[in-house]
C-alpha cells in the first residue's frame, strides 16, 4: 500500500502501510487514534491485521486474532513482520509482530487464523439484545478533545460511564466518525472500542491498558460489505475484577440481510488496572 497516497477517511491514513520487503511493511503513528500514552489498542491492533490482509500469500477471510500488548509503541515510524506459519487446505496460521526503535522491540504479537469459509449448514445461539435503533439514541460527547475518542460516536443505551450501575453489562450503538464502511480491519478496532468495564462499577478513575485481546470472526467479507457503515451494537460484560486485572466478553452485532441483526465478532479481553 503507497503511504504517499490521499486517503479520505483517517482510519485509511492510520493503517497505511508500504512495502520494505514481502514479510515487512513500514507504518507511521496516527495522532488522529492517539490514546493516554501511545496509539489506541484498537488501531495498533488494526493495523497488524491489515499487515496480514495485505500479504499476498493471504487467503481466505480472518476466522480468529489474538493479540498481546507488550508495551507502548511511541509516536513515529514502525514496522510490521508478518510471518506464513502454516496452511492446509481450509486455512492459514500466521504471525505478526510490530517493532520499533533502535534496537528493534517488539511491541506487539498477534496470531490470526484465515479461513476458506463454506457454505454449510448454520446456527447462531446468541442473542441480540432488543435496543432502540442507533437513530433514537443519543450520542455521547467525547471526553477529550482529541485523540481517538473523536473517531468514535458512542450512542449508549445500557450501562452509564463513571456510575454505580447494577453490573458491568453494557449496550452501546458505535461507529467511526466520518462514517466508513467497514472491514476486516475496521472490525479488528471497534473490537477494542469498549468503555473498561471497571469505569462502569466503579466513579473514580483509574490508569487502565489492555493486556491481551481475542477475536472470533463469525461472518465472511460479503456480510461485512451489506453491513456498510451503519453503527455496530456493541455488548459486553465483565467476569471478574481481581488482582489488578479484569476481564469482559464481548459481541459486535451488525445489520444483515433483510435488515436480520448479524453476529459480526465476538471478544474476550484482559485488561490491567493501578489502584
Amino acid at each position: 500500500m503507497d503511504m504517499n497516497r490521499d486517503f479520505a477517511h483517517p482510519f485509511d491514513q492510520a493503517v497505511a502501510l508500504a512495502p520494505v520487503t514481502p514479510e515487512r511493511l513500514r507504518g507511521h503513528t496516527s495522532e488522529d487514534y492517539w490514546n493516554m500514552v501511545g496509539p489506541y489498542g484498537g488501531i495498533t491492533a488494526a493495523v497488524m491485521m491489515q499487515a496480514m490482509m495485505n500479504h499476498p500469500a493471504r487467503r481466505g477471510s480472518p476466522l480468529s486474532f489474538t493479540i498481546n500488548f507488550l508495551a507502548a509503541v511511541e509516536a513515529g515510524e514502525f514496522f510490521v513482520d508478518t510471518e506464513l506459519l502454516r496452511a492446509n487446505r481450509t486455512n492459514q496460521h500466521w504471525s505478526i509482530r510490530l517493532v520499533q526503535g533502535q534496537p528493534e522491540r517488539v511491541l506487539a504479537q498477534a496470531m490470526a487464523i484465515c479461513a476458506e469459509r463454506r457454505d454449510t449448514w448454520g446456527l447462531v445461539e446468541a442473542k441480540c439484545p432488543e435496543v432502540p435503533p442507533a437513530e433514537r439514541c443519543s450520542p455521547s460527547e467525547p471526553r477529550r478533545a482529541t485523540g481517538f475518542l473523536q473517531r468514535y460516536q458512542f450512542r449508549f443505551v445500557r450501562g452509564k460511564p463513571f456510575e454505580e450501575n447494577p453490573d458491568s453489562l453494557s449496550h452501546v450503538w458505535v461507529s467511526d466518525v466520518p462514517p466508513r464502511p467497514l472491514d476486516f480491519a475496521s472490525l479488528t478496532a471497534l473490537c477494542d472500542s469498549y468503555l473498561p468495564r471497571i469505569f462502569l462499577r466503579r466513579k473514580e478513575f483509574v490508569p487502565i491498558a489492555t493486556v491481551s485481546m481475542n477475536i472470533y470472526f463469525h461472518a465472511g467479507a460479503e456480510a461485512l460489505a451489506r453491513h456498510g457503515a451503519a453503527p455496530l451494537l456493541t455488548v459486553a460484560q465483565a467476569q471478574a475484577f481481581s488482582d489488578g486485572h479484569f476481564d469482559h466478553q464481548g459481541q459486535v452485532w451488525g445489520r444483515g440481510g433483510n435488515d436480520h441483526d448479524t453476529l459480526l465478532a465476538t471478544t474476550h479481553q484482559m485488561v490491567w488496572y493501578k489502584e
